[in-house]
């Protein structure tokens, strides 16, 4: 595993991810502002898996990339 770089939430995530990671945390950004979560210091962190994107929210939320799409699993 590689780390790749960590950015607050509500923050531009890297223009590097594929377009759909990108629209996949902008829709859990959406739903944490939806829910009123209070999301001061909150940050995504991004790994790479055997070369495949890993994005994790403090919150537990967690973004791959499947063969259809994106996978988001939340605690």
């Amino acid at each position: 595993m590689q780390i790749g770089s960590r950015w607050p939430v509500g923050g531009d995530a890297p223009a590097s991810l594929p377009p759909v990671v990108r629209e996949a945390i902008a829709a859990e950004e959406r739903t944490l502002v939806d829910l009123g979560a209070d999301t001061t210091g909150w940050g995504w962190t991004l790994t790479y898996l055997e070369g495949s994107p890993v994005v994790e929210c403090d919150d537990g939320t967690r973004i791959t990339l499947a063969d259809d799409g994106v996978l988001v699993e939340r605690d």
